[in-house]
């Protein structure tokens, strides 16, 4: 039986849930709005499958690459559309190609993150884009297997936690399934993510009192390109019908450091505390490809930036090769992701002001509360010291004086 006696010890990947035979474990949310298992004790038979399938009780041995690269995907809107270079995208419509499925996360009518799958090219658009909350995983394992013994290729894209809980749950190899994950930097709070819509839809109603209260949220984009890839912004767009009864357009856009929902997750202020001791970093997730931003492109190879956006592709599984090269990639070193791409490797600590965040968490007060607990952006003296000397172009002048400021 699955007990959770500490929560940094569940990850939520619902393979508990799905693998029971009985259906006697539930996903219950806490008061922080994650969900764990709860079993109904008097349906459990104790055939401890829950245990065999958890991603944390089973973790997986490291993982080395058999080849490293940044790519981009031709297509200028797919590249746009997408919070790195597009890769997912073109994997994704290989499968479909294939007569395929693929599962990914999108939003759903009330704007929550879920997992779905889809057979046409043009599903494809919903899961197009980073989604800064952790997903609800409903019962796409159980679909993925549906699929796989039916000989349909699959492609199911998720975080580490989710492929590993995948792998665990499927129990043996599949030839025709490929799994995507992403180097992780911890799941937010889905409570938090539907009270931040809340207050921001009350804002905007109280912005545009000139219009009548009918407003609909059209579009979120965590990871919006209009500043350019390396300086992403948070954006929303809305439908408003105004005084006149006629439907008005209007959009949002912030910068990531002034945007209040991403400035507490960069601050890592409610993030799940699983991710604060991950079990799945050093590619222990079993997944055939890692995908991600590939961050430090334009220090180590400045001509090739084009502030679009390249993915980082850490392929695991030889039969991937074979798309990656179409895409003309650059071959990356191994050192490069462990400089720009940490959170591969480490977990970041939980924010000694975590507690109290939840603690004081309620209606109409998120955006207050964040900031004051929001650690991002760096407001430390250095920071401060190092913008100011560069302003003045005096910043290389006394990185030589001091060697390393």
């Amino acid at each position: 039986m699955i007990e959770i006696l500490d929560k940094k010890n569940c990850c939520g990947c619902t393979a508990c849930m799905q693998v029971c035979p009985q259906q006697c474990i539930t996903m219950a949310a806490d008061g922080e709005g994650f969900t764990y298992p709860s079993v109904n004790m008097q349906e459990c038979i104790d055939c401890h499958l829950c245990e065999k399938v958890c991603p944390i009780l089973n973790q997986g041995q490291p993982c080395e690459p058999k080849g490293i690269y940044a790519a981009q995907s031709g297509d200028e809107k797919v590249l746009m559309n997408s919070s790195s270079g597009g890769v997912f995208t073109v994997l994704a419509e290989k499968t479909i190609e294939e007569n395929g499925v693929v599962f990914g996360a999108r939003f759903n009518e009330k704007w929550e993150v879920v997992h779905d799958y889809t057979e046409t090219k043009e599903g494809l658009e919903v899961f197009r884009g980073s989604k800064y909350v952790q997903s609800n995983i409903g019962n796409t394992y159980k679909e993925v297997k549906v699929f796989l013994k039916q000989n349909r290729v699959v492609l199911f894209s998720g975080t580490p936690c989710q492929i590993r809980g995948l792998k665990l749950f499927l129990r043996k190899e599949y030839d025709n399934l490929l799994t995507v994950d992403f180097i992780c930097h911890g799941v937010p709070s889905p409570k938090v993510w539907r009270m931040y819509l809340e207050e921001t839809i009350k804002y905007w109603r109280k912005k545009s009192a000139s219009y009548r209260s009918v407003m609909e949220i059209k579009s979120v984009s965590f990871r919006d390109k209009c500043l350019g890839w390396k300086r992403f912004s948070f954006s929303f767009t809305f439908s408003i019908i105004d005084k006149h009864g006629e439907r008005k357009i209007i959009s949002s856009s912030e910068p990531l450091e002034k945007n209040v929902f991403m400035r507490g997750f960069m601050s890592n202020l409610f993030l799940r505390p699983a991710c604060h001791e991950c079990k799945c970093r050093e590619f222990r997730s079993g997944s055939d490809i890692t995908i991600a931003d590939c961050w430090g492109l334009n220090k180590v190879y400045p001509k090739m930036d084009d502030d679009k956006g390249y993915s980082l592709c850490i392929v695991k599984n030889e039969r991937l090769l074979g798309i990656i090269s179409t895409l003309n990639p650059l071959p990356i070193e191994r050192d490069f992701i462990h400089k720009y791409n940490r959170s591969c490797f480490v977990s970041d600590i939980m924010p000694v002001n975590r507690t109290r965040f939840f603690e004081l968490i309620q209606e109409g007060k998120l955006s207050k509360l964040i900031c004051n607990y929001a650690t991002f952006p760096d407001k430390s003296m250095k920071t401060i010291l190092v913008k100011i000397f560069n302003k003045m172009g005096l910043l290389p002048v006394i990185k030589e004086i001091l060697g390393k400021l």
